[in-house]
């Protein structure tokens, strides 16, 4: 076969190109990591390596939402702690205003010890998020969780009862704050009597009846009071009366008999009246007058008070110079009973807050092991292993060399080479 030299310079040019395109190939594989240029090259692969890209990138955002949720958490439980800390220290003040040697001024110095306390509970309760929003306000974060309603002289929740949820994995939704309902509006008040003057009739003229045993009180109205709506229950169901008959003879002493909306308790609950207080399941009862009478008392319904309205109630009657003895006393016990509660109502909240915590720290542990498969699958389809890579690139840029070396040497024979 007859080869012209422009042929030989053709087929020699073409060598050259084929092979700067080898070394350009090589050297691209090296920049960008890539082990396939184009789709055509393994579609199947390309097409899974992009799947995991998507696994990738999801993974990376629900790294950024257990970020943004872990400072969201953080935040609440400083809150809540700090919350828990106010209402211990308004704890000791109460136990300290049940001194009775106390003075009035002493009374009132305590209150504006509570009244301090009660500010930085406010202040708590209403914190803003860093973009402004109330993190106790549930769905409602654009309004203050808590205002002052000056005709109840209440403070009120302003809030709704959702919650805000972050996913943080696949099917995994973490709530990321707590509302204040659920927070600090759950909180039982002081199990009681309607009011400590029970109405008497007859020649009973007044009566007084203070729960002096809060546990024994607490276990009665728990398994007696009534909550049916029927309305074909008696609308003084709660209703307790104390029966005075006159002894039996001249000499005998009056007799009590405790009856529940008129009719006998079973077991009869009966005894003779004396110059002590009658006792009955944890309250103690005193008669003013003579048989025969009756004076009747109703048990409070149940019902619940945030810990800024029993602060409130508790310095209000701090500051009330009428109100002292067992009256005191008994506002006291109320604040004392519904200080606690709270407190273990924030305690549970931050339970709960702990709760989720735990559950973020193990998806984070999860989130991180998937990543690094993810990672370790998609390199093995679609990434170049990097000394593979350069062995090719090295071995492309010494066939172009030779290629090269070899065209110079083919572009220098002549026939007057051979004469």
């Amino acid at each position: 076969m007859r080869l012209s030299n422009n042929l030989m310079y053709q087929n020699s040019i073409n060598n050259i190109l084929k092979n700067q395109q080898g070394v350009a190939s090589a050297q691209e594989r090296v920049t960008t990591g890539e082990k396939y240029l184009t789709t055509s090259e393994a579609p199947a692969a390309v097409s899974q390596g992009m799947l995991y890209t998507n696994k990738i990138e999801t993974n990376e955002q629900y790294t950024k939402n257990i970020n943004q949720l872990k400072g969201r958490l953080e935040t609440e439980h400083s809150i809540l702690k700090g919350m828990n800390e106010n209402i211990l220290a308004t704890q000791e003040l109460t136990i300290r205003a049940g001194n009775g040697s106390l003075s009035k001024s002493d009374l009132a110095g305590i209150a504006g010890e509570l009244q301090e306390l009660q500010k930085s509970l406010v202040n708590l309760m209403n914190t803003q998020s860093e973009g402004g929003k109330y993190i106790f306000s549930g769905y409602q974060d654009n309004i203050q969780t808590y205002t002052f309603n000056n005709l109840t002289k209440k403070y009120e929740y302003q809030g709704d009862q959702g919650q805000h949820e972050v996913t943080i994995a696949k099917g995994v939704e973490i709530k990321s704050s707590d509302n204040g309902f659920n927070a600090f509006e759950k909180v039982n008040a002081r199990l009681d009597v309607t009011s400590n003057r029970g109405i008497a009739t007859g020649t009973i003229t007044s009566g007084t009846v203070y729960v002096s045993n809060q546990g024994e009180f607490d276990k009665f109205h728990s398994n007696n009071y009534n909550t049916d709506p029927d309305p074909l229950v008696s609308a003084t169901v709660n209703t307790y009366n104390v029966n005075v008959l006159p002894g039996a003879t001249a000499s005998s002493p009056d007799t009590y008999e405790i009856l529940r909306d008129g009719v006998p308790l079973v077991p009869p609950v009966t005894g003779e009246v004396t110059d002590e207080p009658i006792e009955f399941a944890g309250m103690e009862i005193k008669l003013e007058g003579e048989a025969p009478g009756q004076l009747d008392f109703s048990l409070e319904k149940p019902h619940k008070e945030n810990v800024l309205n029993t602060l409130q109630g508790l310095i209000t009657s701090l500051k009330d110079e009428t109100l002292e003895g067992e009256d005191l006393q008994q506002a006291l016990a109320s604040g004392l009973i519904q200080l606690k509660n709270a407190s273990e109502q924030v305690v549970f909240t931050q339970s709960s807050l702990g709760g989720r915590m735990n559950v973020v720290d193990k998806v984070t542990d999860s989130n991180s092991a998937v990543d690094i498969n993810n990672k370790a699958s998609k390199s093995s389809l679609v990434e170049v292993d990097m000394a593979e890579a350069i062995s090719e690139l090295t071995k492309q840029e010494t066939g172009l060399q030779a290629s090269q070396a070899t065209f110079g040497r083919l572009a220098k024979l002549t026939l007057f080479d051979y004469i």
